[in-house]
């Protein structure tokens, strides 16, 4: 029998928690369909986060169903246990070992669940459920709103309201607890370790395949269940393209390498990106680009404080990488021209943090009321300045054309300050070239 990933204690801890926000509400998150990658090959299976998040449970063709005060209050659909399917497939828990491992009140089988949701949703105010992001499960939650419409008819309350309930979860992912940053420490620190090892394997004929090919060797020797994303392995000119993922040229000597790869443990992500000189050395310009955008990621850094506004870190970053801009003559004007026609963005064209978590772009509200939201303790993201210059681009000295940079690294914003979870990857000029 497989195990669940934390105890059952840390999940029903989160269910108090999210109890406390939803009154006399359900909610109601499926699990993700498995998807065909070609012919009759399924891509590997990752459960939804927040069904994950919730219960643990990470077969697809489940549903999980809470109700605050009610009785039963947790329940999981699951997948009938079907011991042929499970030569075939690998093992099943049925309803009845998915009630008892992971411990919910009560288990039935999901065929059953457009006829038994109905009664269970009744008494609830209102639904939370996630519309447009699963069609297939959307289709099911339209019928079973009809029953419950249908079950209510004599006192008309007509459907329970339904409203986001990513939104809602987000709220409470945001805030990583003392088992969350345990795995998310560890993802990053595999992935660390990882990107350790194709930095001592990067040099001059080596392919970009083989390096991404490394990285999941050892990512996975480490403990992980893989990568967290699709890891980009760019030299050269592909680390222009921000999301580059052939990964498939030859390193050449004086171009510079980016590796944006983090590993998967726990469910939980780690995120790294490094940029360094194959042949071991930075050239002139590659040195000046590169350290300049260190010197605004370090400072970013320092900002990731309980009470900084998080918008505020997007609003450094265009300054301290326009004013590079300007002092290299990557751009012709003056900075606060640069910034207020937003020339900058043509070569700093993303944003430069986002949450992290189950999900590597994690759930969370950043900004209430179109105000912008300042970080607590407990949030974690990352932190990922960059520069993206075009070898075509005549606009910019020669020099500098053709190369891209990012710098990223894992924050956990606690009282104290930052915590940076993935420090062990170095990346001073010295410590990359020596």
């Amino acid at each position: 029998m497989r195990k669940s990933l934390f105890k059952k204690e840390v999940y029903a801890e989160r269910r108090r928690r999210l109890a406390a926000l939803i009154p006399g509400s359900a909610v109601v998150l499926p699990a993700w369909p498995e998807f065909i990658r070609n012919h009759d090959t399924s891509h590997k299976y990752r459960q939804e986060s927040n069904l994950l998040y919730l219960s643990g449970f990470d077969e697809p063709g489940s549903c999980l169903v809470f109700r605050p005060g009610q009785t039963p209050e947790t329940i999981l659909f699951v997948r009938e246990k079907d011991v042929e399917r499970e030569t075939w497939d690998g093992f099943r828990f049925g309803p009845q070992a998915a009630k008892d491992v992971f411990g919910v009140d009560e288990a039935f089988i999901i065929d059953d669940f457009e006829e038994k949701a109905p009664q269970l949703l009744r008494s609830c105010d209102k639904v939370y459920y996630s519309l447009f992001r699963n069609p297939e499960f959307d289709r099911k939650m339209s019928e079973v709103l009809k029953g419950v419409a249908h079950l209510n008819r004599r006192s008309n309350p007509g459907f329970p309201p339904v409203e986001d309930a990513y939104t809602l979860l987000g709220e409470l992912r945001i805030h990583k607890s003392e088992a969350e940053v345990e795995a998310l420490k560890k993802a990053c620190s595999i992935s660390a370790l990882a990107h350790q090892e194709v930095f001592k394997a990067a040099r001059p004929g080596v392919t970009e395949r083989e390096l991404h090919g490394l990285f999941l060797y050892s990512v996975m020797k480490q403990g992980a269940m893989g990568e967290a994303y699709g890891g980009i392995f760019a030299s050269g000119v592909n680390a222009v393209t921000l999301h580059y993922v052939f990964n498939e040229d030859v390193l050449k000597e004086g171009d510079l390498f980016l590796t944006d790869a983090g590993a998967e443990y726990l469910n939980y992500s780690g995120d790294i990106t490094r940029t360094y000189p194959v042949g071991g050395k930075f050239s002139t310009p590659q040195k000046e680009l590169y350290s300049g955008i260190l010197k605004v990621q370090k400072e970013l850094i320092e900002m990731c404080k309980p009470g900084t506004p998080f918008n505020k870190l997007q609003e450094h970053t265009v300054e301290g990488l326009s004013q590079l801009m300007v002092d290299l003559g990557i751009l012709k004007a003056s900075k606060n021209e640069v910034v207020e026609k937003g020339l900058y963005a043509k070569y700093y064209p993303h944003g430069v943090s986002h949450l992290l978590g189950l999900d590597t772009h994690d759930a969370g509200t950043l900004s209430v009321r179109s105000q912008p939201r300042a970080m607590e303790a407990g949030w974690a993201l990352t932190i990922e300045p960059g520069l993206y210059l075009p070898h075509d681009d005549e606009s910019i000295p020669e020099a500098y054309r053709g190369i891209g940079i990012r710098i990223e690294d894992d924050i956990l914003v606690t009282q104290e300050g930052p915590s940076n979870m993935t420090a062990e990857m170095p990346k001073e000029v010295a410590e990359l070239e020596r």
